[in-house]
């Protein structure tokens, strides 16, 4: 720090003796106290020169602000009185070593009082003293500069001599360190309140995927820093690319700039921290690519309200938000400023060359010869009347850091010099500690009414105001900023009052991905947060969060935009239903005719064709007929404990009956025909008694299996969801059915099956018996055909059992299929039999018997009603 002090001290002694400091001239107002200023009075000079265009309002503006506010404050008798404000006002050319040149004059009376000593010991010859220099102005406080990066130049100076300094315009973040610029201030908010300010417009206009633009050095980029922090700590908006315009851009470096912005389409928001300039030449390069609407664009306060990076280029800042500190127009300003002339104004160096700009004209040249292009100024011209006036838009800001400044010297001068008018010897010369101090306690309303004050970092707190560009009937071109919105701490932004191309009231995305529909969730892609695939909460799955698919319950099935369950319906084969009619249809019918042919054998049970049949199996046999009929009903009637235990009762019942009586028949025509063969000794077991007896211990086997199913697992119903669980979940149905699955079903009838092949078998080796046994070819024939049924069931039962109509299907498959086998045993052995009762009496006697030379090759069957012939 020694070195630096001893290294500066001597550059600006340097300076001072070369007259480079003043050499570029500068506005002086006498005054007991000085206040220093730093304005760009012009823009950065090109091809080598320091200095170049006029700025009419960023500089002569902002100057004549300060001298504005000086002229107010030294004619208050109230404020300072006794003491007046001079000013040393500097032009920084935009630049931030050229300002450092400018500002060394503001330390030359304190490197002047510091060398009285060494020029106290020098003599000239003959013992005359040395001619010495007016004493240059002791300048309290400095009030600058504007750019952030001259700011920063200055302000690295002006700490080591303590004096003070209030930018009006300057807000990088980088400036808020208090342990580096412990001397600077600032009235206007520095760029963290305004990258915020960005973040929550953002955020409020629903994008989350935005690229970030900034003029190379410590405004942008501070700038951008300031957003991408705050964007990552609040979460939810991601940067796709972070750009910086080189201080000195090469040609064609603004196409690159929106080639790479091209590179994600998705981020049409664009955070631009940049300067005039380089905005204007980023809508140009926008315009030249045809991207005109492509991007959105969010521009800090370099933008603002400003015409002059828009002009002519309207169409590509059509829907730009722009945010502003808060500000308004000083109407004293105003008055004051339309009054100057050449005539009064004579103090501001730059006044000339700002007529001749304001005016297009040309004064008399020192050569007494004038440009014939331009017109020659009269010197009557007046402004905001002969030309275009508007306020620039820190003049507010001047005003409040040269009042900021008196308010702490009146403040330090009540404080040191009590009772005094005028300055007093605590106070000369001031004492920079002090003042800064004062400086810091300041709290006043402003010139626009705002509380004027600073935090412990010299900041101002954060207030903008937020406009947007919006055409006008369409036209951009007579378009112009509308507030939408402010910011104080929390924004305020008015949604209704933002217009956008296209659709003037939807917001344009600036999103990596869109959202997600309804029944989606979320697929994050690594590494980018705000990045994801949208991936279908599909079958049975329901969206839970925007990150997650989970199954619904098994009783449950997904909403139809799979964002929740709901029950899945519960379905049964009702009475109504189409399956259920073909069933009772010949279910009905069937037990019709089993009815009526046994009412037939019934009321003729004596008669030869009755008693040929072998009654006792006959009943049985239809008995199981009808029980096989009447398990359709079962099968349709809701399930219950009830109706679940007569299914299983009932089910194999019918067909047990009915085979094991035909499996008897069949067994005695096939034992008495191979015992004939043998011996004219009657087989055992052939009588009616004895065939039921055979009968009904074929049958018991299946009802004490089924007791015992019963007592091993009571029967219930249940509602079964998996059965119709179908891929589509639209599909699906819960079946209210009995605890019977496939196989136990099938397992009621497996043993009847088994009876059947045995007596499908008996009734095959039975095929040659002699027509005296005519039942047996019935018989046989009956066998055959129900063999062909089941075989039929078996391939359609199983293989419906993926169906989505499984229950309908093969409820109905095997109602029919037991319809079937009943009729086929009903039609062939009993139909006929019946017909012939009813309809052919005179063929119900008994017929001769056959002659013994007929029967002689073979053995008689022995007397008994069974081994009548009939037809």
């Amino acid at each position: 720090m020694g070195r630096l002090r001893v290294l500066l001290l001597w550059l600006a002694w340097w300076l001072s003796q070369a007259g480079i400091a003043h050499g570029a001239g500068s506005v002086r107002l006498a005054g007991g106290l000085t206040l220093g200023g730093l304005f760009p009075v012009h823009a950065r000079g090109a091809a080598g020169r320091a200095c170049g265009t006029l700025k009419k309002e960023q500089g002569v503006h902002r100057l004549e602000a300060m001298l504005y506010a000086l002229d107010r404050i030294n004619a208050d008798p109230e404020l300072l009185p006794g003491v007046r404000l001079g000013a040393r006002l500097l032009d920084t050319c935009s630049r931030d070593t050229y300002a450092l040149e400018q500002a060394l004059s503001f330390v030359q009376a304190l490197i002047r009082g510091r060398g009285d000593g060494e020029e106290a010991s020098v003599r000239c010859p003959g013992g005359v003293p040395p001619l010495r220099a007016a004493p240059p102005e002791r300048v309290v406080a400095v009030v600058g500069a504007s750019a952030s990066s001259v700011s920063i130049m200055v302000a690295n100076v002006l700490r080591l001599f303590a004096i003070p300094q209030i930018s009006y315009a300057s807000t990088a973040p980088e400036l808020s360190d208090s342990t580096r610029y412990d001397f600077f201030s600032r009235v206007v908010p520095p760029d963290s309140y305004q990258a915020q300010a960005m973040v929550d417009i953002v955020r409020a206009l629903g994008w989350n995927y935005v690229s970030t633009l900034a003029s190379e050095g410590n405004y942008g980029e501070s700038g951008v820093e300031a957003f991408v922090q705050i964007s990552r700590e609040a979460g939810g908006v991601c940067i796709a690319q972070s750009i910086k315009i080189p201080r000195e851009p090469k040609p064609g470096e603004f196409h690159k700039v929106i080639r790479r912005l091209m590179e994600t389409p998705n981020a049409r928001g664009i955070i631009i921290f940049a300067n005039e300039d380089d905005i204007r030449r980023v809508l140009e390069a926008t315009r030249q690519a045809n991207l005109t609407g492509h991007f959105l664009w969010v521009g800090s306060d370099s933008w603002g309200s400003k015409i002059s990076p828009i002009l002519n280029l309207e169409e590509e800042a059509v829907g730009a938000i722009t945010i502003l500190p808060k500000r308004a127009s000083i109407d004293g300003f105003d008055q004051y400023f339309m009054t100057r002339s050449l005539e009064n104004n004579r103090r501001n160096i730059w006044f000339a060359e700002f007529w001749e700009e304001n005016f297009n004209c040309k004064l008399t040249s020192s050569g007494g010869q004038s440009d014939d292009s331009t017109r020659k100024c009269t010197g009557e011209e007046r402004i905001g009347q002969d030309s275009t006036y508007e306020q620039e838009g820190k003049v507010q800001f001047v005003i409040d850091a040269v009042y900021a400044i008196a308010h702490a010297l009146h403040s330090m001068h009540q404080a040191l010099c009590p009772g005094h008018t005028g300055l007093c010897p605590a106070m000369e010369p001031t004492d920079g500690r002090t003042l800064l101090h004062y400086i810091r306690a300041v709290r006043f309303n402003g010139s626009a009414g705002t509380p004027v004050m600073f935090n412990e970092n010299g900041d101002a707190p954060g207030r903008y105001d937020i406009f947007q560009y919006q055409a006008t009937n369409g036209s951009a071109s007579s378009g112009g900023y509308q507030a939408v919105g402010q910011w104080a701490e929390a924004l305020r932004l008015d949604m209704e009052a933002l217009q956008w191309s296209g659709d003037p009231h939807e917001v344009p995305p600036s999103q990596c991905s869109l959202p997600c529909g309804p029944g989606e969730r979320k697929k994050m892609v690594k590494g980018v947060p705000c990045c994801w695939h949208c991936e279908a909460c599909d079958g049975y799955r329901f969206q839970v969060d925007e990150f997650t698919c989970e199954a619904c319950p098994g009783h449950m099935r997904p909403t139809p935009n799979h964002t929740g369950c709901r029950p899945t319906p519960v379905v049964r084969l009702t009475w109504s239903s189409p399956w259920a009619a073909l069933p009772l249809l010949l279910a009905v019918l069937g037990i019709m005719a089993t009815t009526t042919i046994i009412a037939t054998f019934m009321r003729h049970n004596d008669t030869p064709i009755v008693r040929a049949s072998g009654r006792e199996l006959s009943y049985v046999l239809l008995t199981g007929i009808f029980l096989i009929y009447a398990i359709t009903f079962l099968m349709v009637a809701e399930p219950c404990a009830a109706v679940c235990a007569s299914r299983r009762l009932l089910l194999g019942l019918g067909t047990t009956l009915s085979y094991s009586a035909l499996l008897t028949k069949t067994n005695r025509i096939y034992r008495i025909f191979e015992q004939g063969k043998r011996s004219v000794t009657p087989p055992p077991f052939i009588s009616p008694t004895s065939q039921l007896v055979i009968t009904f211990g074929l049958t018991s086997l299946q009802v004490v299996g089924v007791i015992a199913w019963l007592g091993a697992q009571p029967p219930h119903s249940v509602i079964d969801y998996e059965e119709q669980r179908t891929v589509d979940p639209e599909q699906a149905r819960g079946v209210l059915k009995c605890d019977m699955s496939d196989l136990s079903l099938i397992g009621c009838l497996g043993y009847s099956l088994l009876l059947m092949v045995t007596c499908t078998v008996y009734a095959i080796k039975a095929r040659g018996v002699p027509e005296t046994f005519n039942e047996a070819k019935p018989i046989g024939f009956t066998m055959y055909t129900t063999c062909i049924i089941w075989l039929a069931f078996v391939p359609i039962f199983f293989g419906t059992a993926q169906s989505a109509e499984k229950i309908y299907i093969q409820t109905t498959t095997l109602t029919v299929s037991l319809s079937l086998s009943a009729s086929v045993s009903l039609g062939m052995l009993y139909v006929p039999k019946t017909y012939v009762i009813l309809f052919h009496p005179e063929q119900n006697v008994q017929k001769r018997k056959r002659s013994l030379k007929k029967t002689s090759t073979m053995a008689a069957p022995p007397k008994s009603e069974n081994s009548e012939d009939a037809k």
